[in-house]
């Protein structure tokens, strides 16, 4: 795991067979996952333990995304995966994120995502934690 700037997080990812279809491109949903990494690692990188928060009744969730793919990734490609808060509210968060190829940083794929925080027991939107807050606090 990289940084570039105090506020981007990269994450290292390599591409594998079982991410691509029959023709050795990364199927369109992986890149979901590879930007659910990418902002976990971000909040583990800042401390926070996520097994904590469903103990205290918190989940995080996808409530919206917007998302762009440029140029495919391939079979056996390296790539850098970031997640950077760009805003939030007292119930949500959201990211700016991009897949880029790691040696080039040719960017593949771009997103925009808001991620709410809810809790467990009721599915309803709560309020962030202090600590997410004040992480989201001093990355503006």
């Amino acid at each position: 795991m990289t940084e570039n700037s105090p506020n981007i997080f990269e994450l290292p990812i390599r591409v594998y067979i079982e991410d691509t279809d029959a023709g050795g491109i990364v199927f369109h949903a992986k890149y979901l996952h590879y930007m659910e990494r990418a902002r976990t690692e971000w909040v583990r990188s800042r401390g926070v333990g996520l097994r904590a928060g469903l103990e205290d009744n918190i989940s995080y969730v996808v409530q919206r995304m917007n998302i762009h793919y440029r140029t495919p990734a391939k079979l056996d490609d390296q790539l850098l995966v970031t997640a950077e808060p760009v805003a939030s509210s007292r119930v949500w968060m959201s990211f700016r994120q991009q897949v880029l190829k790691a040696e080039s940083r040719e960017l593949l794929c771009e997103a925009e995502v808001r991620v709410a925080c809810i809790a467990l027991d009721t599915g309803k939107p709560r309020r962030l934690p202090e600590n997410m807050l004040e992480i989201l606090k001093n990355s503006a």
